[in-house]
Order: structure tokens, then sequence, then C-alpha cells
């Protein structure tokens, strides 16, 4: 006979679930891995439902804080073995992409999986998340904190268990530092869709010509393969290094992948897929004048793009 579950577990499971959009954002724009995104989520369940089996709800008071205070902790404790790992990583290392599927595609409701939630809350684009890995880890937390989800500094300093005035610097520090490398503009959807397209179209088809007109001349080329995949042994820069490389490279990696255009990191952006796998997703970065690409990030590690979901890989 089977027996209704415990209404405390039951709460505790639904007030987790309610936060588990918010949770996640907030961890992977820290860390930048879903799967590390995931073991943290794991340990917060686990710290939360711990927690309000053994004193009750009414004794945590305010659990979104809470949870958010377990997740940001939980976050900066792994960044010393992310870290670790991205001292023996092979060639760039970037952000593990968030893949978001079609509008119209028909998912069940218990199958949206937390990545593509994040992308219903706040999404960072890929070139900030690049950016974001030059900060210290608590200087990250205070930026993804401050600047993408509204927290007052006076809150954060109770999250992370420092004085509001530390706060204030650790924030200003961030945000000068980020302003400095990525200064704040947002192209059209439409001219980077636009854009995304020309490019591919001359990458693939090894025009150098129509590729040189495309690229700005202090474009960068970040080559994510993990040693797994197609990618480089470090970033390549300027135009004509690029350029030639891509025209070159391109059109005999390129042969017989399929090209579905989605968003990605809140971005339009390319899927290329191999048959059924996916091979790579492309993101570029557009100067503020938004007719040329400065950045290129192609994540190619396939341990990176496992979790890209069915809905995403449909063409």
């Amino acid at each position: 006979m089977s027996h209704p579950p415990h209404p405390v577990a039951h709460t505790a499971t639904q007030v987790f679930a309610d936060h588990r959009e918010l949770l996640f954002s907030i961890v992977y724009n820290m860390l930048g891995s879903v799967s590390d995104t995931e073991d943290v989520m794991q340990e917060t369940w686990l710290s939360w439902a711990a927690r309000h089996e053994a004193e009750g709800a009414a004794a945590i008071g305010h659990p979104r804080a809470y949870l958010v205070r377990i997740a940001v902790n939980g976050a900066l404790a792994h960044r010393a073995a992310v870290s670790r790992r991205r001292e023996t990583y092979v060639g760039p290392w970037l952000p593990e992409p968030l893949v978001a599927p079609l509008p119209d595609a028909q998912v069940p409701a218990d199958a949206a999986d937390a990545a593509d939630a994040a992308l219903r809350a706040e999404s960072v684009s890929m070139a900030l998340l690049v950016v974001l890995e030059t900060l210290t880890p608590l200087e990250r937390g205070v930026f993804v904190l401050h600047e993408v989800f509204g927290y007052p500094h006076t809150e954060i300093a109770e999250i992370l268990g420092r004085s509001p005035s530390a706060i204030r610097q650790l924030a200003h520090r961030a945000r000068e530092h980020v302003h400095a490398r990525r200064p704040r503009y947002a192209p059209d959807p439409q001219v980077r869709r636009q854009v995304t397209e020309r490019f591919l179209d001359a990458a693939l088809g090894g025009d150098l010509d129509a590729l040189l007109r495309l690229l700005a001349p202090d474009v960068t080329l970040w080559g994510d393969g993990g040693g797994k995949g197609a990618g480089g042994p470090r970033p390549l820069r300027g135009r004509d290094k690029v350029a030639r490389l891509l025209a070159s490279v391109a059109p005999r990696s390129g042969q017989g992948l399929r090209i579905a255009y989605r968003s990605v990191n809140g971005d339009p952006s390319a899927l290329l897929f191999a048959g059924d796998t996916p091979y790579a997703v492309l993101v570029l970065d557009l100067t503020p004048d938004g007719d040329r690409v400065c950045g290129i990030y192609a994540v190619a590690n396939p341990d990176k793009l496992a979790h890209i979901d069915t809905a995403a890989r449909s063409l």
C-alpha cells in the first residue's frame, strides 16, 4: 500500500522547486559550467532538505534568502576545484553554452531542465562570461548578484558574511574591471543573426575576402575543443590570421555539417551538427556599431555539448 509523501518533505521539495530557476542562474553565472552548477544545486538541496526536516519551515523564516546564501557559498567553494581543472585544460576554456529550444518545440513540462529555466531568467552572454573568468571568485559573486540580479550591497553582505563596505569595494573593482574589457552595448538580435549567417557562409565557403570584410581588425577566435574536439592551443588574434585560418580549415572541417540557428546564452547563435550529434556551438560577438565581428567563440568539446537537449537539436 502506497503512502502519501510526508508533508514536510513535500513542502521542502516545492519550495526548492519554486527557487530552482533563480538558484541555477546565479550559480551558473558564477561558475560557467552546467555540470558544476548541477553539483552545487544537489548540495544546496541536501542542505535545505536536512534543515527543513530538522527545524521546519518556520525556523528558516526566509527560504529564498537561505537558499541563495547556501547556493552562492557552495559555488564559491567549488571555484577552487574548477580553477584547478582549468590549469590543466587543453587549449582555451569557454563556458558551457546554454542553448534554448525552439519556441514552438513540444517539450513536456516535466522534461524542461534547469539550463532551459536559466535562459528564461537571467542570461549572461558568452562574451561577458569570458570576462567574468578574469575576476576573483568573490568579485565575480558580487558582480553577478548586484549587476545581473539586482541584489543590494547590504543583502550581498549578509549572503557572503562580509561588511557592506567590503562588498561595495568588491563591487566597484569588479564593475571597473568588467566595463574596461566589455563596454555596455547590446547588438540588435536580428543584426546578430544576419551577421552569423554571413559569417558561416564565408567561413564554410572558404571566402577569404568576405571574411576580411566581416572581421574587425582586433578580432579574437577562441576554439574550445578541450583536446577532444576542434580547437586551437590558444586564442588567435588579428583579422588576417583569423580569416586565413578559417578560410583554410573551415571548408574541410565543415563538410557534411548541418546548421541550426538558436539562442545561446540569450544571443542568436549557431549550432553545428554531424548527423544528430552536436559538433560545435558558435557564438559571435559584434563591435558596438554592430556590423563587424570582434569575437568568435567556438565550443567543440563534446563534454560541454552533452547537455544540449532534444528540442535544441531539432533542425
